[in-house]
């Protein structure tokens, strides 16, 4: 894949339109090189989404070794199949490198990099202000830049765009930015083009060549307004989610505590055929994105001068969760005959969902972390998650095998995650005591069994 050193204009010769007349005539003939920024969860599709509709790809990772096993054709995350890099190696339209001066040859640079919660549970981005830095550091006219990191509303006009500009272009006629939220749901199997995506920007300009952008990869793009409104879409789609799964959690406690089973209730809902959507309750929320954005929209609210008590609840809700089954496991120690303190728990399952092995954000770790602090010799098991660094302070642990007289070895197991792959039946003939988060063992015959 070639991609060039640069492209420029001579002062004064082009009218105002001519770098979108020209990048957008690079857009439809797929001759525009396309740079991704951050090569994961959500860069990685996008780089294979735009090498599918015919773009050089070119990815950017700060990584320098992530960058060489994916120019080797090595791909970490294992959802997206063995194969996945490979195959765009193979096309001839994908380079992966972290040499960021390469940033000056691309004409769309798509920047997907992580948006976390820093102290205070404030929003966290140091790594689009370093990234947007970098790219203001050789932006050259004629480039769109599209931040496609969730983040709060009014982070693409107040803090990329200042950045952008100090450049000395001009947006909307130099250079083009936009907002366009991504919608990767790791582990899912639908086609990626069939999702529609969400464009806005600060000018039409920039708005209409990030729709066509997008439009050569995806079967449906929506336009909107403005940036903040994409920006605010993607929060709504994500708190939605954890509002109503807070609420489940919510009520899991408190039916539990009636001696009424949460998930036949939530089967028992769900036959309606209107105004109902079922949510499944569990251990806690992980991901990347729905334990964080109620906080993001917090501290939008606070900025504009008001509060988002309701969302911010679901947010503490959600984060109790693990706390909450600790709780139900001691509780069920001791009627017994037995006591956490000095017991061994194995958790089962350490990525936050099933059949994939993203651990970011997962509870399992908050539940680890909850029975260290007891004084409780904790481990996990994940068929997926090999090993995994729990936190800064303590030695990576290692995934224990499953079998049945290693179960036999802990006073109780923990199931946070329902993978698919697991013997349910093994696991119940052969824990003492098991603590099912997640309902897997409803209709199991047999197993000292209790509902967290």
């Amino acid at each position: 894949m070639n991609t060039p050193s640069t492209r420029t204009r001579k002062p004064g010769s082009d009218p105002e339109a001519s770098q979108a007349t020209r990048l957008t005539a690079l857009v439809d003939t797929r001759a525009a090189v396309v740079g991704v920024i951050g090569l994961g969860y959500i860069g990685l599709p996008v780089a294979e989404a735009m090498v599918g509709a015919g773009f050089p790809v070119l990815g950017f990772d700060i990584d320098a070794q992530k960058a060489q096993r994916l120019q080797e054709g090595v791909c970490d995350l294992e959802h997206l199949g063995e194969d996945f890099v490979r195959r765009m190696r193979e096309s001839d339209r994908f380079q992966a490198t972290s040499d960021m001066t390469r940033l000056a040859g691309v004409d769309v640079l798509v920047v997907c990099v992580p948006t976390p919660l820093g102290p205070g549970d404030r929003p966290d981005l140091g790594d689009v202000e370093r990234t947007m830095r970098t790219i203001a550091g050789v932006l050259r006219p004629g480039q769109l830049v599209v931040l496609e990191s969730t983040t709060y509303p009014r982070t693409t006009r107040d803090v990329v765009r200042p950045i952008l500009d100090e450049s000395g272009l001009a947006c909307g006629s130099d250079y083009f930015l936009a907002y366009a939220p991504e919608r990767e749901d790791p582990g899912r199997t639908d086609d990626r083009s069939a999702i529609p995506r969400l464009v806005g920007a600060l000018d039409d300009r920039s708005r209409d060549i990030a729709v066509r952008f997008y439009a050569s990869a995806v079967e449906q793009v929506v336009p909107v307004s403005s940036a903040e409104v994409a920006e605010s879409a993607k929060l709504l789609e994500n708190i939605y989610r954890a509002v109503n799964i807070a609420m489940v959690n919510e009520m899991k406690t408190v039916l539990t505590a009636m001696d009424i089973d949460i998930h036949e209730v939530v089967d028992a809902a769900a036959t309606k055929p209107f105004g109902f959507q079922a949510f499944r309750p569990g251990p806690g929320l992980g991901g990347h994105c729905i334990p964080i954005d109620p906080f993001y929209l917090a501290h939008a609210a606070r900025l504009a001068g008001t509060h988002s008590k309701f969302i911010e609840l679901a947010g503490e809700v959600n984060r109790s969760m693990p706390q909450y089954v600790v709780q139900r496991l001691e509780q069920a120690l001791v009627e017994r005959g037995s006591q956490l303190e000095g017991g061994r728990v194995l958790v089962i399952g350490l990525a936050y969902k099933r059949d994939v092995n993203d651990v970011r954000g997962s509870p399992g770790f908050a539940l680890l972390e909850r029975l260290w602090e007891r004084g409780v010799e904790a481990a996990y098991h994940d068929p997926h998650v090999s090993e995994a660094k729990v936190s800064a302070d303590r030695p990576v642990l290692e995934s224990m095998s499953l079998e049945p007289s290693v179960l036999a070895g802990f006073d109780a197991v923990i199931i946070a995650t329902d993978h698919a792959c697991l013997d349910y039946p093994m696991i119940l003939g052969a824990a003492r005591l098991v603590v099912d988060t997640r309902g897997v063992t409803r209709g199991l015959d047999g197993g000292d069994v209790v509902v967290a």
